[in-house]
């Protein structure tokens, strides 16, 4: 019994990091179709982030230099991973929220302080939440020589039962 436990044990110690490393290549399924061949060439920078953990912010600022003194409430979504790509290093993402939409921020990538700055309508707030919840969930970002960039929250594949 103990034998078998421990063959048990050491099979799941080695099939652990098949799973845990899915290939940066395997994420590329995720992009929509490219219409308008704005993706030209393999992309010149590539991050691959796989959530490990999340925090919700939610502030509220007064900036008392301004009249009439704006009161804004701010909602930051802070996700913290693993890069999962060779040559990535990507640590966290920060997703900012516009409560308009009408004109995002492009994503951004930061390579000192490794981190990822993503901007959605706070219409998309419940559906990242839901995202993150049911997890795994990854984030990635594509950079091409033409100045087209591409970054997505995905989720990993799920069985259906």
């Amino acid at each position: 019994m103990v034998l078998r436990n421990l063959l048990f044990a050491f099979g799941l110690a080695l099939s652990g990091p098949l799973f845990a490393a899915e290939p940066a290549v395997a994420h590329a399924q995720f992009l929509p179709p490219d219409d308008n061949g704005v993706r030209v060439g393999k992309p010149d920078q590539q991050q691959l982030l796989q959530v490990t953990e999340y925090s919700v912010v939610l502030g509220n600022q007064r900036q008392s230099n301004q009249q009439p003194i704006p009161i804004t409430t701010p909602a930051l979504l802070r996700l913290k991973g693993k890069a999962m790509n060779k040559g990535g290093d990507v640590t966290q993402v920060l997703i900012s929220f516009d409560s308009e939409g009408k004109s995002l921020k492009k994503p951004s990538y930061d390579a000192d302080s490794r981190t990822l700055s993503l901007s959605y309508p706070a219409a998309a707030y419940p559906q990242l939440l839901d995202l993150l919840r049911h997890g795994p969930v990854y984030c990635q970002f594509l950079s091409y020589p033409n100045g087209h960039i591409w970054a997505d929250l995905h989720s990993g594949a799920v069985r259906v039962r």
